[in-house]
């Protein structure tokens, strides 16, 4: 009898997890987080400092078959101190705030109100706002040309917990933005890591 119990009770969990990734579900929610962001350059003449942004806004998410498609909108401000490479060279802090609107495609795990993801997708980049202060009397100034709107790509993990989630990934910047120095003109690519915390209405 505890033997027949025991595969009634794992049978019936099977099915419950099994309808939780299969049956249609669509949920909606707001997040916040912290980013870092780094520029990258090939010709080697460009290093920059990792500093601390921030990002807030919403998202959605529809899943079926353990499958799930979610599009966010959220602000974010993107932070980076950057010099030359050369040692008299001044060091510019540039801040970029953007509405970033990403459109991940991704699998899901779990039952019951526990479960971890992973998604890819792009992300699309709509400048609003750029500032950059110039620190140091001497070396060469870097002017950040940050267009209107950019592209990235986007891969990362979340963890669900009942309507609680926490996001982590890394946005490997596919547009390359333009920059001047020495008189020269060169280009880079802007990335980031973002860590996120969610909620689910």
């Amino acid at each position: 009898m505890k033997k027949l119990l025991l595969t009634a009770c794992i049978v019936f969990g099977g099915i419950l997890a099994s309808q939780a990734q299969i049956l249609p579900k669509v949920q909606f929610g707001v997040k916040a987080g912290a980013n870092l962001t780094s520029l990258s350059s090939g010709s080697g003449s460009l290093s920059s400092d990792n500093r601390a942004g921030y990002l807030a806004g919403f998202w959605a998410r529809f899943g079926a078959l353990g499958f799930n498609f979610q599009p966010e909108l959220y602000i974010t401000s993107k932070n980076v101190d950057i010099n030359n490479g050369s040692s008299n060279s001044a060091t510019t802090k540039a801040k970029f705030t953007s509405i970033d609107v990403p459109l991940l495609f991704g699998g899901k795990v779990g039952a019951f109100g526990l479960g971890g993801r992973f998604y890819t997708g792009p992300l699309l980049s709509f400048a609003i706002n750029r500032d950059q202060n110039f620190i140091g009397a001497t070396g060469d100034a870097i002017n950040l040309r940050y267009k209107d709107s950019n592209f990235a790509w986007t891969v990362g993990a979340g963890l669900d917990v009942q309507k609680i989630s926490v996001d982590l990934r890394y946005e490997a910047g596919l547009t390359k933005q333009s920059y001047i120095t020495g008189g020269s003109e060169y280009k880079t690519r802007v990335s980031l890591f973002n860590l996120s915390l969610g909620y689910a209405f």
